[in-house]
């Protein structure tokens, strides 16, 4: 899933200049581009490769983190994935009603981690665009403290920092529910915990719930006061 030696990733990182940044700026340009530039919306699948996540142009929990530690690890960057569960209730408002009723009640989630002045820093605030949460606060312009729904989930949503700054940043760390800690590659996260769809509720997830909950995102970021 790590496929950083891809032409499509390498031409990225060398129209973008990346290599040439200090690693400071580096890391902030790689995480600025997955968490800005891939919006926030829902893959067919969380075991795309990295090259299927920036080819689709959107992401969720799962397939931003593959492109976040491919994009990381191409540019000499150390990074690695944190597996865990969240409960499904933070999601509720982006989930149909039929697609909430079916859905396990709780869902894997991963985020990376990077290395950087020898401690590993959290970067799950790579999954909702600044678009997104713009948008979310013009809907809900007087929260200030804890928000739980619309895919965040944190205890100061008027004064979260999700840009990067050298420290971690979280959007749905209040959602998890069960850790499984630190695992190398994403391949070797997901052999082991994959989501919990089978059969008729995977399909109807593939072909129908994830497009609606995509648009309703898109249409978060269109919210006006």
């Amino acid at each position: 899933m790590l496929n950083y030696g891809d032409r499509a990733i390498q031409d990225l990182i060398e129209d973008r200049k990346w290599r040439d940044l200090n690693e400071y700026d580096r890391i902030g340009a790689i995480y600025g581009f997955v968490r800005n530039e891939i919006l926030l919306g829902y893959n067919e699948s969380d075991r795309l490769t990295a090259t299927e996540v920036l080819k689709d142009g959107i992401g969720q929990c799962n397939t931003k983190t593959t492109l976040l530690i491919s994009l990381l690890r191409a540019t000499g960057i150390p990074a690695r994935l944190h597996g865990a569960k969240v409960t499904k209730e933070f999601q509720k408002s982006l989930m149909p009603k039929i697609m909430a009723g079916l859905a396990p009640s709780r869902f894997v989630h991963t985020w990376a981690e990077v290395f950087y002045c020898d401690e590993w820093i959290a970067l799950e605030g790579v999954i909702t665009d600044q678009q997104y949460i713009d948008g979310l606060k013009r809907r809900y312009p007087q929260q200030a403290e804890k928000f739980f729904d619309y895919a965040v989930a944190v205890e100061n949503f008027g004064s979260m920092q999700l840009d990067w700054s050298g420290k971690s940043t979280f959007v749905q760390s209040l959602a998890v529910v069960e850790d499984f800690g630190i695992f190398a590659t994403p391949d070797e996260f997901f052999t082991d915990h994959a989501q919990e769809y089978r059969g008729m509720k995977k399909f109807l997830y593939e072909k129908v719930g994830r497009k609606i909950m995509t648009k309703r995102a898109a249409k978060i970021r269109r919210e006006k006061r």
